[in-house]
């Protein structure tokens, strides 16, 4: 757990990208396992849920009709079309967390991504994407999930291109050959990226207080 947990801080926007199979799902989970102030963003879409799924958890499921809606009212934070159906996250709990100093992760592509980088939270995001070790990998990884037909995986893999071709838009890049140790890399960034200027809103009383002193002749 990072010591900045003691501070007074604003909370990160942390988006995290990758081709389908590249390991975000995994790293995301054990991100919030490894520090509770990282909470997860819960999208919603208008698939319909699978097994196992409830409403509220892993997204929040709604008609199209009333999707559309909240994009027309401006309180998605980014959306996207996907494989049929859409996703998007809504702004208001983003705002809250971040405000409160908790950090909120997304499970988003680069569609979002952009979208969210081009949002009034611009100042607050980390976006990461991650990079799977080969092709042929990749593929195996989808396979060896067993949630899918031969026929979305060759929709997901064909997808995948699109996806790594935007990589140089994320602040970092990391190549997933190994769990542990792109783990060990993206706490590193997160705890680094929770001192960054932006996320210290005490910063500017300290500063002044400090001119205070150095007026009143603290020399």
């Amino acid at each position: 757990m990072s010591d900045t947990r003691s501070m007074a801080r604003r909370g990160l926007l942390i988006i995290l990208s990758s081709p389908s199979g590249a390991g975000k799902s995994t790293l995301a989970g054990r991100l919030r396992d490894w520090d509770s102030d990282i909470r997860f963003s819960v999208s919603a879409t208008t698939r319909s849920a699978r097994e196992g799924e409830a409403d509220g958890r892993e997204y929040h499921f709604v008609e199209e009709a009333a999707f559309k809606t909240m994009v027309r009212d401006g309180e998605m934070l980014e959306h996207a079309f996907v494989f049929g159906n859409f996703y998007g996250s809504p702004h208001r709990p983003v705002q809250d967390a971040i405000e409160a100093g908790a950090d909120v992760l997304f499970d988003i592509d680069w569609q979002g991504a952009q979208q969210i980088a081009n949002s009034p939270l611009a100042p607050h995001v980390l976006s990461i994407f991650l990079l799977p070790p080969s092709i042929h990998e990749l593929r195996r990884r989808l396979e060896s999930r067993g949630q899918d037909s031969a026929e979305v995986i060759a929709k997901r893999m064909t997808r995948s291109w699109d996806e790594i071709s935007h990589w140089d838009s994320y602040d970092y890049v990391l190549v997933n050959d190994d769990l542990d140790t792109t783990e060990d890399r993206l706490r590193t960034i997160i705890t680094a990226e929770r001192l960054r200027r932006t996320q210290q809103p005490g910063l500017m009383a300290h500063v002044r207080k400090l001119q205070d002193e150095f007026e009143d002749g603290g020399l």
